[in-house]
């Protein structure tokens, strides 16, 4: 009984952010982040979600250009912020991301529209150059830092609080 429980509990605590796709999307005024991920809360993340407690995910994104003689040149970065949030209330889980907001029934429904990413990116014209290698890199992951205070320490080792994706690098050629 004991071995099969030791088998069974890594299963089911195991949480993680996998990135499915990622790519960018060259359009006539910008360029369009696309990034699919897969996300998976753990029990205690869901636990802490539907007392109230607000999780942030951080979506990090790169572009450089790669140089032999000196490092890199970074052409953009950026983080955005969404805001998961459960609403007791109305019993509606909530994404924010800047100023909109957007409600569902389940925690599966808002993680499902989260991990559709399609960001638009103003990089100044001209500053991509034509038959030259890029370097774009993505990743989303929870912001532990936005955590309530008390939940810091807790967060601070546990693989069951710390989720995210890896770095998921490709390369771009405008």
């Amino acid at each position: 009984m004991g071995l099969w429980l030791a088998l069974v509990l890594p299963l089911t605590a195991h949480a993680d952010i996998d990135i499915k796709k990622a790519s960018l999307a060259v359009s006539e005024e910008a360029y369009v982040l696309e990034a699919d991920f897969a996300i998976t809360l753990t029990p205690a993340l869901e636990d802490v979600l539907s007392k109230g407690v607000a999780l942030y995910f951080l979506l990090e994104f790169e572009l450089t250009r790669p140089r032999w003689y000196w490092f890199n040149d970074r052409i953009t970065e950026t983080q955005h912020q969404y805001r998961l949030s459960y609403n007791a209330l109305t019993r509606q889980y909530r994404i924010g991301a800047g100023s909109l907001y957007q409600n569902f029934a389940t925690v599966a429904d808002a993680l499902e529209v989260m991990s559709h990413v399609r960001r638009r990116h103003e990089i100044e014209p001209g500053t991509l150059k034509k038959d030259t290698a890029y370097t774009a890199a993505v990743r989303l992951r929870l912001d532990t830092s936005q955590l309530p205070k008390p939940f810091h320490l807790t967060a601070l080792g546990s693989r069951e609080w710390n989720i995210a994706s890896e770095w998921h690098r490709w390369t771009v050629t405008p």
